[in-house]
């Protein structure tokens, strides 16, 4: 089940079990992880893009040891909120993955990227060390903005 509602997506969760943000780029996948309270959002590694059929394989290793019960997927929608290329490729590989049986959740991610790197570049990150964590800190932001929603619903 693929939904942009998080309260659709909140049914589709069995109680507990972790959830992975996602942000997926042409080149990289940014993976973060949270805790099974849905309290706080960890950027957990950024993987490089191969043939799907690999990554497939990475992210179903990873929810499996990490027991994850749900995706998010960052969604790059352009500023005015309609889709542009980058979105109909995230679409794509949200349907493709839909393989590992999870549900997924597709989140508003306009300003994810731009957020944690003003906030790296405020903690002063060598532009080396923001450029080989920024993934996987942008899917950090954008899982905790999906948790801070979903346990408001509860």
């Amino acid at each position: 089940m693929i939904t942009e509602a998080t309260a659709e997506f909140r049914e589709a969760l069995p109680e507990g079990g972790r959830l992975a943000g996602l942000d997926v780029g042409s080149k990289t996948i940014g993976v973060a992880l949270c805790d099974a309270g849905w309290s706080f959002a960890t950027a957990a590694e950024t993987l490089p893009r191969g043939k799907f059929s690999k990554d497939l394989a990475k992210l179903e290793a990873i929810s499996a040891a990490q027991y994850v019960a749900g995706l998010v997927i960052g969604l790059p929608l352009n500023l005015g909120g309609g889709n542009s290329p980058q979105t109909q490729s995230v679409r794509a590989f949200a349907r493709n993955i839909e393989a590992l049986g999870l549900p997924i959740l597709l989140w508003d991610e306009r300003w994810s990227t731009q957020a944690v790197e003003r906030a790296m570049i405020e903690a002063d990150v060598t532009r080396k060390k923001r450029a080989a964590r920024i993934d996987a800190a942008a899917a950090a932001f954008i899982l905790q903005g999906a948790i801070d929603a979903l346990t408001n619903q509860r």
